[in-house]
């Protein structure tokens, strides 16, 4: 019996807003503790958080896991940093993007896995300016006016 589609997606809006996507990755996390029943409950926030490289590995700060309510002695560190597993060419295609001015590495969403393991798909990103912000809100409230129309 096939298991069941999982239904947990954790979405990072804001970066959305303030961020241009330049390419995105989906990379494993390395988890401990009671952390994936925490995040199969979706008890995961993504705000401001982004990634950063330490030596040759690539790691995310500031995702914010909720302590698991039933969890024990096995509690985790809700705000620690945790490594990502990515392949090591996109690894140095990373760490060769960031290393030029304006570049980062965000955060986009996080998900179940059809195998049961917590995914993060991250995405090297350039700031928007504050004109390119209005003009995605202005596209924005465009295409949501352009539905209403086609519904009526």
């Amino acid at each position: 019996m096939p298991k069941a589609k999982s239904q947990v997606v954790i979405k990072n809006k804001r970066a959305s807003f303030e961020y241009e996507f330049i390419d995105t990755y989906t990379a494993g996390i390395v988890l401990t503790g009671t952390e994936i029943k925490s995040i199969r409950a979706g008890k995961v926030s993504l705000v401001d958080s982004y990634c950063y490289f330490s030596g040759k590995e690539l790691y995310v700060k500031n995702m914010n896991i909720a302590d698991y309510w039933w969890g024990s002695f096995n509690r985790h560190d809700p705000r620690r940093d945790r490594k990502l597993l990515l392949t090591r060419h996109e690894l140095n295609k990373l760490f060769r993007m960031t290393r030029e001015k304006g570049y980062t590495i965000v955060t986009v969403r996080m998900f179940i896995s059809d195998n049961g393991y917590a995914k993060l798909v991250i995405a090297l990103a350039r700031g928007k300016r504050e004109y390119d912000k209005r003009e995605t809100i202005k596209q924005n409230d465009q295409r949501r006016e352009t539905d209403r129309m086609a519904r009526m």
